[in-house]
């Protein structure tokens, strides 16, 4: 039996082995897959990760609610941290560990970093050292949507800064198995409850720094607020005006691990019909699973002894191969790639200016050796791409595979980005409001094409400023379409678990559950749009000496009838107001957070060119969450970042009568 075939069994005996454990499994109340670098299937990292996994999951290993453990050596070595919440008895804990296990190589599937939190535990792995390093980042913030009266505020402000030094003095100050501390203090008609936790491997000092900065956050995310959290990798707290932990347990930690307290007992199941039929799906359910996965791994093991076919990038695109280019044909149109051709870096790599011999100018994305992207984005921008023709998306001229280069030809839009315009003041001064309504027409009709008109359904699900261009004539060029995903012609909804794009444009059920459909582009199409009529970026947009959301903002504007404090306001002497103010209407349409509520690009084209429409009365928009790019985010605009860590904000249920919203940095 060849090394392949003992490593598919090997990780079958894994799979059967936690069976049990994969029915169902929670989602993570947030989780970042960090792109610092993965690992190949069937390495002896991904084996030192499953045997690392296997052995947190066992039921032995987690007895004071904190595990940290190391499997392998050199670069191969990985290194986790398992914590429960200090409150959370034996058996939740050890449940919650369990689970973690198995989802973070669900969510995170091939990093070799990765962290998930549930509300009672975090799991943490890494190829780098972790154990006694103070892990700041990623942090996660999430706050009640509820206001503290403006009459206690200042009371209340008082009694959380006091409470939250009581508690972080008590944390610091536990011992190696655990730094955990409870309390409350009342403000006049709050009871404030507050949580703090470390990671017991920090020292009494590194605890104390990492809660005092975790501390220093809460005003900046949570100011005002009847709750909040600040979340990080080593560290963590939490407020509210409701009990949300178990006061049986206390705050005083164990001495020492012979010194711990047992946990406390749930209580048993009780007897009768309930128990027994629990008993019974589970002796019908978890065989069955165990079975279908075995059958599943045969499968796998047949497949492996069969000639692989050739599924080669290059096979792939063959029914373009005619605007393949040669690689010393771009070379000497970029003049080597120097760096004053260079135009700008996104996620895939460098752009080039470039001009052919017959020359046309041309913009070539050079996919660099250390992008976060490669040839599944490079073999998604070349087959979509080319088949798509309009003048409102910019035109593929050919691609380059040769040697290790991969590249992609564009035509060259002089202009740059959208966003050079119109968050800057002294450019935005070249877009008056006509301008400005073509580019938003412009817009709308490309991802019409993209949606309903092309022979192709597209979704782009990257649509943002930066990644519209604008031509000499200033009309807008949809780029990018790296993250793009085909849909068949009757298929409506997609999931992945792969999230990708930009917070601030994307979807909340995108962002949130991996769901994506024509209606995510008209969500990203309405932040755009009131993105241009403001001038202002969605996740920075600023309000006199405050920073505010734009979505919130525009809808209780347009809530109170004020409008045109919205409109940039060098727009408001010249152009007509009132279609700048039926265009923050539509916006307002497309950023409704019922995914059915928000219209079809159809219908934004037809309500921008037919003023006589009614338009419906938009629904609140999804409240979202303010970060910079998720994932990867290329661009051929001109000034796009990479992000290297990837996010996933899940929805809290309404707990008593707080409402939790999640602001992830």
């Amino acid at each position: 039996m060849d090394s392949s075939a003992k490593l598919l069994f090997s990780f079958c005996f894994i799979v059967l082995h936690l069976a049990a454990f994969t029915i169902a499994q929670p989602n993570f109340l947030l989780r970042s897959c960090s792109e610092i670098g993965n690992y190949t299937a069937n390495s002896t990292y991904q084996i030192n990760l499953n045997s690392l996994l296997s052995s947190i999951a066992s039921n032995t290993v987690i007895d004071y609610g904190f595990y940290n453990l190391s499997v392998g050596q050199s670069q191969n070595q990985v290194n986790a941290i398992a914590l429960c919440r200090g409150d959370v008895v034996l058996e939740d804990c050890r449940s919650c560990i369990r689970n973690s296990t198995i989802k973070i190589l669900q969510v995170c599937p091939n990093q070799k970093e990765a962290i998930g939190f549930y509300d009672f535990c975090m799991l943490r792995f890494s190829n780098k050292s972790i154990f006694g390093v103070v892990e700041r980042n990623p942090t996660f913030y999430m706050r009640n949507s509820n206001n503290v009266s403006s009459s206690e505020l200042s009371q209340f402000n008082q009694v959380l800064q006091a409470l939250l030094t009581t508690l972080r003095n008590e944390a610091a100050s536990g011992n190696s198995t655990r730094k955990f501390a409870t309390g409350n203090g009342r403000s006049g008609f709050y009871t404030i409850y507050a949580l703090m936790q470390c990671t017991p491997d920090l020292s009494q000092q590194e605890c104390d720094d990492c809660l005092v900065g975790a501390t220093a956050e809460i005003p900046i995310y949570s100011s005002g607020k009847l709750g909040g959290r600040v979340i990080k990798p080593s560290c963590n707290l939490r407020f509210e005006t409701y009990r949300f932990y178990d006061e049986t347990f206390g705050s005083t930690p164990p001495t020492s691990p012979q010194q711990a307290p047992p946990a406390p007992v749930s209580p048993p199941p009780q007897a009768g019909k309930k128990s027994n039929k629990a008993r019974t799906v589970v002796i019908i359910v978890v065989p069955t699973v165990s079975v279908v996965i075995f059958v599943i791994c045969i499968c796998f093991f047949l497949k492996l002894r069969k000639p692989k076919e050739n599924v080669e990038t290059v096979d792939k695109i063959e029914s373009v191969e005619s605007l393949q280019f040669d690689f010393g044909t771009i070379s000497v149109a970029t003049k080597n790639f120097c760096e004053e051709n260079k135009l700008g870096q996104g996620g895939f790599g460098a752009v080039y200016k470039g001009t052919l011999s017959n020359g046309q100018d041309i913009a070539v994305k050079r996919l660099s050796k250390d992008s976060g992207q490669g040839d599944l984005e490079f073999k998604n921008e070349v087959l979509l791409v080319a088949k798509l023709q309009h003048r409102n998306l910019v035109r593929l001229l050919g691609f380059c595979l040769e040697r290790n280069e991969r590249l992609l030809i564009y035509e060259f839009v002089p202009n740059t980005s959208l966003d050079h315009f119109i968050f800057d003041p002294i450019k935005g001064a070249h877009l008056d409001w006509e301008k400005r309504y073509k580019i938003i027409g412009g817009i709308a009709r490309g991802l019409l094409y993209l949606h309903e008109d092309s022979r192709l359904r597209i979704i782009h699900r990257d649509m943002k400023a930066s990644n519209i261009l604008l031509d000499v004539d200033m009309n807008p060029k949809i780029s990018d379409f790296g993250m793009a995903r085909l849909f068949i012609m009757d298929e409506t909804q997609g999931n992945t678990s792969r999230i990708v794009g930009t917070y601030g444009y994307m979807a909340p059920e995108y962002a949130m559950h991996g769901q994506f459909s024509i209606k995510s582009d008209v969500f990203s199409y309405g932040v755009l749009l009131l993105e241009i009529v403001s001038g202002q970026k969605n996740n920075s947009f600023r309000n006199g000496e405050n920073v505010e959301d734009l979505l919130s903002y525009a809808w209780k504007n347009w809530r109170e009838g004020t409008c045109m404090n919205i409109i940039n306001p060098a727009l408001r002497a010249a152009g007509s107001t009132s279609e700048m103010i039926r265009c923050i209407h539509i916006g307002l349409l497309c950023v409704q957070e019922n995914v059915g509520d928000r219209p079809t690009m159809a219908s934004v084209v037809l309500m921008l060119n037919s003023y006589s429409l009614t338009l419906p009365i938009p629904s609140h928009p999804a409240f979202f969450m303010h970060t910079t790019e998720l994932d990867i985010s290329s661009s051929l605009g001109y000034n796009s970042e990479l992000s290297r860590s990837r996010i996933e904000a899940l929805p809290l249920s309404v707990n008593e009568a707080s409402i939790t919203e999640l602001y992830p940095r």
